[in-house]
């Protein structure tokens, strides 16, 4: 049985098949809404029901409260409709017209940036190439049909070479194999642009870019953007990290900062006697923003990093009188494997 869902800002109706969520049938019909995780742990993908009903068959929507529920918010990377559906959701036009494709990339260069991090570059062959957006990001397709997400490091006038980060995580075996097998000259097929983490340019307020370990990949990628615009707006940017080698690029955004006068950088660690070796600012990031920005009410924000980052981000910078729907984020994929022993500590949790 088929369902229509209609979007409450633009009037746009799309159809959602039996058993699709809304999502899927958003993606499907060539509208762009907000997602990242498609697993319904970052709640990027949140949206308020205004008429209708859903349900989660799939996985429970860890990343909304009791209170969220209350007021009919629901994930639509995972909500299957049980009837027609009104949405308020914010969409985001800037990525409808990009086209995905699968590209083969060779390996241009490989440099270890930190003890468990990597800095590959991949140059696509042949005449195909891809499009993107700050912010957006690439899966890498194995030959077992599993994928790999990574952010894109670059920013689209950098010319059409691909980068990414990739940190080593003990006991996955694709990460260690980029990093003791993978080589120079070697190809990857690689699909995207995914996502909606993208700057917003019809705005003039302050940012406030937050970043939790290799999730200055993409905002690193954003900042060069701004920053090839000419923008005048404030950036701030902090980048949070356990220890003084996580900031593997630190003397860039340092640069940032002496160079362009509105923009401050500040490095974050959140081991205390790591803080002191780095002779950085200690404690968590997102305190960090908070301390220095206790009423958030006049920014935009763009973060991203691992889902405990982006989960207490998110609360206390609502918290902190920032609207929603000026938060932007980005949380990391997970490897299904490691998705799978999350959802099963989490499977007291069920849906609206």
């Amino acid at each position: 049985m088929s369902f229509t869902v209609t979007l409450k800002a633009s009037g746009r109706q799309f159809p959602v098949d039996d058993g699709e969520t809304v999502l899927e049938a958003a993606q499907r019909a060539g509208l762009a809404l907000p997602y990242s995780c498609r697993a319904g742990l970052c709640g990027s993908c949140k949206a308020i029901v205004l008429e209708g009903r859903c349900h989660y068959p799939r996985h429970p929507p860890s990343a909304l409260n009791a209170a969220e529920q209350a007021r009919h918010a629901a994930l639509l990377c995972q909500a299957v409709p049980l009837s027609d559906l009104t949405l308020e959701v914010r969409e985001v036009a800037s990525v409808e017209d990009i086209p995905r494709r699968e590209v083969d990339v060779r390996v241009s260069a490989k440099d270890r940036l930190a003890p468990d991090v990597v800095r590959l570059r991949l140059m696509p062959q042949g005449d195909r190439r891809m499009r993107w957006l700050p912010g957006q990001y690439i899966e890498v397709l194995l030959d077992d049909g599993k994928r790999r997400a990574f952010s894109l490091a670059r920013a689209p006038h950098e010319g059409d070479e691909l980068e990414v980060h990739v940190r080593h995580v003990s006991g996955g075996g694709f990460t260690s194999w980029v990093f003791d097998t993978l080589d120079v000259g070697d190809v990857l097929r690689v699909e995207g642009p995914f996502g909606t983490f993208v700057p917003r340019e019809d705005s003039e307020r302050p940012m406030i870019l937050m970043a939790g370990g290799t999730g200055f990949a993409p905002v690193k990628a954003m900042v060069e953007h701004f920053l090839h615009l000419g923008t005048r707006r404030p950036m701030h940017l902090y980048w949070g990290a356990r220890s003084g080698a996580d900031l593997y690029l630190r003397d860039l955004p340092t640069r940032w900062a002496e160079q362009v006068p509105t923009l401050d950088f500040h490095p974050v660690v959140s081991d205390p006697q790591q803080a002191a070796q780095a002779r950085v600012r200690g404690g968590l990031v997102h305190e960090a923003v908070l301390e220095d920005h206790p009423d958030l009410s006049a920014y935009d924000v763009y973060m991203c990093g691992p889902p405990a980052l982006i989960d207490a981000g998110r609360r206390a910078f609502v918290e902190a009188g920032l609207p929603e729907s000026r938060l932007y984020y980005d949380s990391f994929d997970y490897a299904p494997e490691v998705l799978a022993r999350i959802l099963d500590a989490r499977a007291g949790i069920h849906g609206m």
